[in-house]
């Protein structure tokens, strides 16, 4: 199997990418949930499937728990989650409470792997090897052009508009700004940084 793609002209004309083709990602209409997920796993590990649903049903309400308490929460081979929000800004800083918290959204910062790229010649005569941060469910997924017109397109960050350079922000970044709010371990993110109450957003540890 492989995650699909369609060809896409930017038809942005204050883009500078504009009349440039790129690779999209689409979707078909099914949503993997519990009961599908139950399934998988069971056939990966021993456990019987009721478990697994019971666990993963029981998730949702201990991520709630320790968000609750302030701490973030790390699952390997998955990521790190936690709180992030947005602040309306004030000019007296006893005016700044939590009283002037907004949105409220979930960060989620993938877990990665070293991946080695190649090799570097250095001018001693020494090898140095070359790599990559890859995330570690994304490393070994296949892509794959598609013609199937009922497939949905990925929105991009901000419609038709692509990131600086020739790469455009596919693949449907339902908190916006992928890579990173960085402010979320403070309460970053203010001055109203709306993209994101959507879902999950990529953000630094």
């Amino acid at each position: 199997m492989s995650q699909k793609f369609i060809k896409s002209k930017n038809k942005n004309s204050h883009s500078e990418a504009y009349g440039k083709y790129f690779a999209t990602a689409v979707y078909d209409n099914h949503f993997v949930g519990t009961e599908e997920l139950s399934e998988f796993i069971q056939r990966q590990a021993s456990v019987k499937k009721s478990d697994i649903k019971a666990v993963l049903q029981e998730l949702g309400e201990a991520f709630k728990h320790f968000f609750e308490m302030g701490q973030k929460i790390k699952l390997d081979g998955i990521g790190i989650f936690k709180v992030g929000f947005s602040s309306i800004g004030v000019v007296k800083v006893e005016d700044c409470s939590a009283q002037t918290i907004t949105t409220r959204r979930v960060l989620f910062q993938p877990e990665t792997t070293r991946v080695v790229v190649g090799q570097q010649k250095m001018t001693d005569g020494s090898v140095k090897q070359k790599y990559v941060n890859a995330i570690t469910m994304l490393k070994d997924v296949v892509f794959e052009e598609t013609h199937d017109n009922a497939m949905n397109v990925a929105s991009t960050g901000s419609g038709d508009s692509s990131n600086t350079g020739d790469s455009t922000n596919t693949g449907g970044n339902t908190g916006g700004n992928t890579g990173g709010n960085t402010g979320g371990d403070t309460g970053g993110d203010t001055g109203g940084n709306s993209g994101g109450s959507a879902g999950f957003e990529t953000g630094g540890e």
